[in-house]
């Protein structure tokens, strides 16, 4: 795609997420010599989609936020023409939670959701409304204390229902991988405020247009975009990255070389020592991947009345111990005490159903992949969904292996870097100090969160390099 004739370029990007695809896109339009290698057949990573015998399917992100006006994902959409090239429908409510007491759903619309809280919830009335509008309106400073608090301990600054707290941290613990108790203050404001109290966005036509969308104004853009293209090596000259060389034995040279890969991968694989510190790799290998997924696709026969409301996320919990929940995602297991999460997509065709798990071992998940599925199939026809079985046309799993093949995440990790208050917020993964001209976008940078925080660092980080550029280019 685009004009691949020649192996020198400004900036060379490895991997076509969503981070890449929007820095690769900024760095085009504004007049740079941009080469984008993807080791997978098709641009997203977690944001594609694929068909199986008719029946099209979300791989792993179903939705969006942060669409809102003034929200990050509407200004980047609308800067890049993005727009002009899908119709994005908005589904509400964007969430539910179900537990064997409660029904709450999230809206755009603060007002219902609190409204729907305070009827669940009557003895926090008034806290309730304090915390939503902490959520909308926190200041910048209230913000920054968060970041050295846990969910739980926000929480607790609010309420003392311990079943309301396990109902708010659900789809926090289904998008972040982490019980509150863990989970940071921050990271956790962030995905209600994106996600939550601003999500149910989804483009017509499934994930995957999202993803091409950009990938076309890229190369509209000059950009050259290189799929199947499995990156060996950063190439490096004294202290500034040179480029990369792929396991083909091509090499594109350029200044700058920004990874939306794994950060295990960039600094253990792609470069490793010498040119990397040892007390960098030391931190590194400290750090905690976020847990995976196993994520069940089902392709129905047709519509019927158990079936959920079309496009909107369903979390079900049938208890109240995420901290027990946590624990049982370490052992890969599915049982009839598992939360879950589960999507009718918007034309009613398929349905999404996922769950916290860890990596273990590709042996293991080879050799309980289909058990798993039918467990999960069978908790949700028990929990929510009568009947189901007999709809059922299309069944496939996905495991944590299975999510490592697609994006070669450490462990199929399905949020980049476990977001604890720990691991949040370490500037020097974006830009390391010791390589010039190596920058990182996407989940790995220890900022990101969900498609709006993936976006919001590609942006950022073509803004640093354009503007470097322009003062290095005004200097000559």
């Amino acid at each position: 795609m685009g004009n691949a004739g020649s192996d020198t370029y400004d900036a060379v990007i490895i991997g076509a997420g969503i981070g890449g695809l929007v820095c690769g896109c900024y760095l085009a339009k504004a007049g740079m010599k941009v080469l984008i290698a993807e080791q997978h057949h098709k641009p997203g990573g977690y944001c594609t989609s694929f068909r199986r015998k008719g029946f099209l399917f979300d791989a792993a992100a179903h939705s969006f936020g942060g669409y809102r006006k003034g929200g990050v994902v509407r200004k980047i959409i609308t800067e890049l023409g993005i727009d002009q090239k899908l119709n994005i429908d908005c589904f509400q409510p964007s969430d539910t939670v179900r537990t064997l007491d409660y029904t709450v759903s999230f809206w755009s619309d603060v007002e219902h959701t609190i409204a729907e809280f305070e009827r669940a919830f009557p003895a926090e009335r008034d806290r309730i409304r304090s915390f939503f509008t902490f959520l909308q309106s926190g200041s910048r400073e209230d913000l920054i204390r968060l970041r050295v608090l846990t969910f739980l301990e926000f929480l607790n600054t609010f309420f003392t229902d311990a079943k309301l707290k396990a109902v708010l941290s659900l789809p926090l613990f289904g998008n972040g991988g982490l019980p509150p108790s863990r989970l940071s203050a921050f990271a956790g404001v962030k995905i209600f405020s994106e996600f939550l109290l601003d999500g149910g966005y989804y483009p017509e036509g499934g994930m995957q247009r999202l993803s091409d969308a950009f990938a076309q104004t890229f190369t509209e853009s000059g950009g050259v975009l290189r799929l199947s293209a499995d990156v060996q090596n950063i190439l490096v000259n004294n202290c500034s990255v040179g480029g990369i060389r792929l396991a083909s034995g091509e090499e594109f040279h350029a200044p700058r070389v920004i990874s939306n890969c794994d950060a295990r991968q960039t600094f253990h694989t792609l470069l490793g020592r010498p040119h990397v510190p040892d007390d960098f790799l030391h931190t590194l290998d400290g750090l905690v991947p976020s847990s995976s997924l196993f994520v069940a696709y089902l392709g129905i026969d047709q519509s019927f009345s158990a079936l959920p409301l079309p496009g909107a996320n369903i979390w079900f919990m049938p208890h109240y111990d995420l901290e027990r929940a946590f624990e049982v995602s370490r052992q890969g297991t599915i049982d009839h005490n598992k939360e879950f999460m589960i999507r009718l997509s918007p034309d009613a065709k398929t349905l999404l159903a996922f769950v916290n798990v860890q990596y273990i071992g590709k042996s293991y998940w080879s050799a309980q992949k289909e058990d798993r599925l039918q467990a999960l199939l069978s908790l949700v026809e028990t929990r929510l969904i009568p009947g189901l079985s007999k709809h059922v046309m299309v069944r496939e799993g996905a495991s944590p292996h299975t999510l490592y093949r697609y994006t070669r995440n450490t462990n199929g990790a399905a949020y980049g870097w476990a977001s604890t208050p720990s691991q949040f917020l370490m500037p020097h993964f974006r830009m390391p100090s010791f390589l010039k001209g190596l920058f990182l976008v996407g989940h790995w940078t220890t900022l990101a969160q969900g498609i709006p925080g993936v976006m919001y660092s590609g942006l950022e980080t073509a803004t640093k390099i354009t503007k470097r550029r322009a003062r290095t280019l005004s200097c000559h």
